[in-house]
């Protein structure tokens, strides 16, 4: 049984987000969220809040689910729309500032 959970346009870029979710697939549940809690990056928090919520849901789904054996079967971030903003530069001309965004993936199943 597998449960999941999704965070759409997460206002952190891609490539920052996976440097800390390859850290944690394939834990246990539980460890990860130990790990998280103590990762110096900004991407911890949110993935962190998206595993409690992927958790939630497993135990939502099925009554007599134990939730120290959950795994972390896959968490991946998929790139999302980005925000282009304008910045002044020199000589009337400008420079294009790109705002990326993520759409953030857990996915935990039993044993």
């Amino acid at each position: 049984m597998e449960a999941k959970a999704i965070l759409k346009y997460a206002r952190i870029t891609p490539r920052k987000a996976r440097r800390v979710m390859d850290l944690i697939r394939g834990k246990r549940a539980s460890d990860a969220m130990v790990n998280l809690r103590y990762m110096p990056y900004r991407g911890a928090r949110l993935i962190e809040k998206v595993l409690k919520s992927a958790m939630a849901n497993a135990e939502q789904k099925s009554t007599h689910l134990d939730i120290d054996k959950l795994t972390i079967k896959a968490a991946f971030a998929d790139v999302g729309p980005t925000m282009k903003r304008m910045e002044p530069r020199a000589m009337g001309r400008g420079n294009t500032i790109k705002k990326r965004t993520s759409h953030i993936t857990i996915v935990v199943s039993e044993g």
